[in-house]
């Protein structure tokens, strides 16, 4: 590769610090107040988070999407449940986040196992989403082969004209997952590498809280 070597890039992390004192006793505590920091400073996407799951053979699959609910049960996303993952969640029920907010040099990673949420939840929450992403919802054979552009384009004026001046149901094949954690890791960049982490386990219906070398 021509131009600045990748590895010369490297950044000294001074924003802060994370101790035993200052986090919550409660992950999701700690999880809301950054998420809410993170928000307050502006950053794009503030909810945004790698989803890995599991392909059927075995392999690990990352990409991104969007955290669209929190509460005591766990994180929760949408999208297509034919979709690759999907799929791939219906058959290995296992997943891992990860939020990196690099403006505050900080990073959450959550593993846990994955159910999908209550089909009333689902509606709820597509009955929220604008019309245009309605018929999306319907239009994308998500991650399937298509054609070309146009094969797209096609499907959505299609589904315009079946929904025309009516509301549009959720579509059978898309709704909710919900990722319930048993292990939840708050990384906080600080000098010379020695960042910390400190990470919380749930043993026993309990969580435990422990530190981590960076």
């Amino acid at each position: 590769m021509d131009g600045v070597s990748l590895a010369d890039l490297r950044l000294n992390y001074t924003q802060g610090g994370l101790t035993e004192a200052e986090v919550a006793d409660h992950p999701f505590a700690q999880f809301h107040t950054w998420l809410q920091q993170a928000i307050a400073a502006e950053l794009p996407e503030p909810n945004a988070m790698t989803l890995s799951t599991l392909s059927e053979e075995g392999h690990p699959v990352g990409r991104m999407v969007l955290l669209k609910g929190l509460d005591e049960r766990g994180f929760v996303f949408y999208t297509n449940y034919q979709s690759a993952k999907g799929q791939q969640l219906t058959a290995h029920p296992w997943a891992g986040l990860v939020f990196w907010w690099a403006a505050l040099e900080r990073q959450v990673r959550v593993d846990g196992r994955v159910e999908k949420i209550d089909p009333a939840e689902s509606d709820t929450y597509f009955q929220s989403r604008p019309r245009s992403s309605q018929l999306g919802a319907w239009a994308s054979p998500q991650s399937q082969i298509v054609g070309d552009r146009q094969e797209l384009e096609d499907n959505l004026a299609r589904w315009e004209k079946q929904y025309e001046n009516q509301s549009i149901p959720r579509p059978p094949h898309w709704g909710g997952f919900r990722v319930i954690p048993h292990r939840i890791e708050f990384w906080q960049g600080r000098p010379s590498r020695l960042h910390d982490r400190l990470q919380f386990n749930l043993v026993d219906g309990q969580w435990q809280k422990e530190r981590l070398a960076p």
